[in-house]
């Protein structure tokens, strides 16, 4: 056998579905797969731009869909690897070829002869007998082909050129500087006594950590990508609450080697230069246009009318924090001090408890990881959708925890394979996400192979799972992903799936949320983990109430984060600071869209906001914008019944498996029959003058890298 007939990407899997052999696969695979597939991807290209004959949906189109199917099979792989189980080899590749990646979409997107096929389809669309699908597929791929510049004159487009190949480096940069940084700002601790107030669970973990970086006998609190840390809820030691806020909001900007301010300078002018270089007067404007909000002031107007009343409310809250504190430290006799950021959580868990007689541990043997996947996750898709899952240990993982799934649709016939992968380790990126391994096509005849990813952390061994409530949320958040990907029905790979504007792509898995808590869902998977009794009513009652809680933070943080996002991208190339301005900038920002309210620092910060870095850069509003649609089809599911396979099989019908199809919104108003309506989210944030409603954070994704040049 040749070394080319061996490579695992040269033709697709034999295993089931198309699921990647990774048993199979080594890293030695991929470079030899991306020479290969961009050379055979750049044939397919040229074949199409220089046939003779005149241009037609099925010599030009067609072939376009197909074309270059060894380098997605192997950068498929390749980036969801990289974000799941990063090592050095697949750093340097990736350090290696982001730069020829983007060299290659240049190549196919910038050839004149291939856009003049494209734009005379374009031109006589309306006289070509083209479906509804056809001529929409039409209009994206000009559309694309414009957006990357082909209508540049030869002199820009070297310029361009020139940008994307930076920004393909130094992004690959920003991401190694990232996860090597939150490693090491990991917090060590000396004493077990130094972590009262986590469980014992969670401090044997935190010895498992250490003992893993061999750190014996000592303890240690890793860093998740958010600027607050959960165990900051629990622990009672003041100064070890600010050391891990400190050591979290401090990544990235302080100088040495895991400082990412350089690169955040020089990435944020380059797209501004990008911007410029295509015709707008910013990488906002740029961006927005091709997404459900369409312009930077829509977003602005947004995000301007929620933040006053969002930081009143945080004030409000801020405000019992300090009262409780003050309180308390009277009744020991001791001087009282000013709430601080790494106070918050702490204290409005105190807040929480009194208000609701609820504590968050209370909750934890009621949600242990299995239970909440399978009788909850998995139940809530079979009674909304029909959908049956039995686990397989037959197919290769490339990680011993990872679990796989087979899933069958309401008919009994296979609809997907679904990987699980929950655990956090030193390889993966913070976050929760959701990938594809496989899209459906008719064209290709494939069904759907996605995994969720999130970072929960691994108990020790012969320990159960046990998550908090924000867990059980992600989970349920991630499967709507993963639902938005298996129930993909449409021809045209280029519409698969989760292939919707940014502002949109988070709609449908922000509506599966609201099964977490849905009276039928629970009570199938809310047991003690023990005994099997089910969460006490009384409890989950307080559950409920306390979801209302901490909401002016909640969104105060999360606007913190969107607004810095925009005010990054809507300046031009003079405005964008050195490295040595950076911080000064993002402050300056935050006091301009008066979100400068120092017990609540945005979620995240500017060196460490991977999600503007990557695929959310001005998207990051994405989140807020989609919680419109979803708060509005929330009341109108349970409005029409609730937890019902008719409800659920509309929004399949109508949304969920639309893909790309069409026109985002239209595909809310063919579920709702209407436009929607803000109501529902300025009641569930408390932003409408009343208490906040089923309130949540977002439980967000982070989108892995694409390198194919669809």
């Amino acid at each position: 056998m040749t070394a080319n007939t061996a490579n695992p990407f040269f033709a697709d899997s034999t295993l089931p579905l198309h699921y990647p052999d990774f048993a199979k696969i080594k890293d030695t695979d991929f470079g030899p797969a991306f020479d290969q597939g961009m050379a055979d991807d750049l044939a397919d290209y040229a074949k199409i731009a220089n046939n003779p004959a005149s241009p037609t949906f099925d010599n030009t189109i067609i072939p376009m869909e197909k074309a270059g199917r060894t380098l997605t099979r192997a950068t498929t792989v390749f980036y969801n690897l990289l974000g799941a189980d990063k090592n050095d080899a697949r750093e340097k590749l990736d350090e290696q070829y982001s730069p020829k990646f983007a060299a290659h979409r240049d190549a196919i997107r910038l050839d004149p002869k291939l856009f003049a096929r494209i734009k005379s389809l374009y031109d006589h669309r309306e006289h070509m007998n083209l479906d509804a699908q056809q001529t929409r597929l039409v209009e994206r791929y000009y559309t694309d082909f414009v957006r990357a510049g082909a209508n540049l004159s030869d002199a820009d487009k070297t310029k361009l050129k020139a940008i994307n190949g930076q920004l393909a480096t130094l992004g690959t940069q920003f991401d190694q500087k990232l996860i090597a940084g939150r490693n090491a700002a990991a917090v060590v601790v000396d004493t077990r006594a130094e972590l009262d107030g986590l469980t014992d669970a969670q401090i044997d973990g935190a010895a498992e950590v250490a003992k893993q970086r061999k750190l014996e006998g000592k303890y240690v609190l890793t860093i998740l990508n958010t600027t607050g840390q959960p165990a900051a809820a629990q622990l009672t030691n003041r100064a070890l609450r600010e050391k891990l806020y400190k050591a979290s909001m401090s990544r990235g900007s302080t100088g040495g080697e895991f400082d990412t301010t350089a690169i955040i300078s020089q990435v944020t002018k380059l797209r501004a230069e990008k911007a410029n270089l295509l015709g707008y007067p910013n990488w906002a404007a740029f961006v927005l246009e091709d997404e459900t909000a369409k312009t930077p002031q829509a977003v602005n107007d947004m995000l301007g009318k929620l933040a006053p009343p969002a930081v009143a409310n945080a004030k409000r809250e801020a405000a019992d924090l300090q009262a409780m504190i003050d309180a308390e430290q009277k009744a020991k006799g001791q001087p009282t001090f000013k709430l601080e950021p790494w106070d918050w959580s702490f204290y409005s868990e105190k807040v929480r408890k009194a208000k609701f007689a609820f504590d968050e541990n209370e909750l934890k043997p009621y949600l242990e990881l299995d239970n909440v996947q399978q009788n909850g996750v998995f139940y809530a898709a079979n009674q909304l959708y029909g959908l049956t899952f039995k686990e397989r240990k037959d197919l290769p993982v490339y990680e011993p925890d990872v679990r796989v799934f087979d899933v069958f649709d309401k008919d009994g016939k296979q609809l997907a394979i679904f990987i699980s992968d929950m655990y956090a380790r030193d390889s993966k990126q913070g976050g929760a996400w959701m990938n594809s391994y496989v899209d459906q096509s008719e064209l290709f005849g494939t069904l759907p192979v996605v995994a969720n990813h999130l970072n929960i952390p691994k108990p020790p061994a012969g320990q159960p799972t046990l998550l908090t409530w924000d867990e059980v949320t992600t989970m349920f958040h991630e499967f709507g992903h993963a639902l938005h990907g298996m129930f993909s029905d449409v021809k045209y790979p280029y519409f698969t799936g989760t292939s919707v504007p940014r502002d949109f792509v988070e709609y449908p898995s922000q509506v599966n949320e609201m099964w977490a808590d849905w009276p039928q869902v629970l009570a199938n998977y809310a047991k003690n983990y023990k005994t099997g009794e089910p969460m006490p009513k009384a409890l989950l009652d307080k559950v409920l109430a306390a979801g209302k809680f901490n909401q002016g933070f909640t969104t105060t943080e999360y606007l913190g984060a969107a607004m810095l996002d925009q005010e990054w991208h809507q300046v031009g190339p003079a405005q964008i600071p050195p490295a040595s301005g950076v911080m000064a900038f993002e402050a300056a920002a935050l006091k301009k869209d008066g979100v400068d309210f120092a017990p609540v620092p945005p979620r995240y910060r500017t060196p460490y906001f991977s999600h503007i870095m990557g695929g959310y850069s001005a998207g990051y509003y994405a989140y807020i914008w989609s919680e419109v649609l979803d708060a509005d089809t929330v009341e109108w599911i349970k409005a029409h019944g609730g937890l019902t396979r008719e409800n659920g099989d509309h929004f399949r019908a109508t949304l969920l498996s639309r893909g790309g199809s069409k026109d985002a919104l239209q595909l809310f108003r063919d579920f709702a029959g209407r436009n929607p309506d803000i109501t529902p989210l300025l009641k569930r944030r408390g932003l409408d003058g009343t208490q906040p409603d089923d309130a949540k954070k977002p439980a967000e994704a982070t989108p892995a890298k694409k390198a194919s040049a669809k």
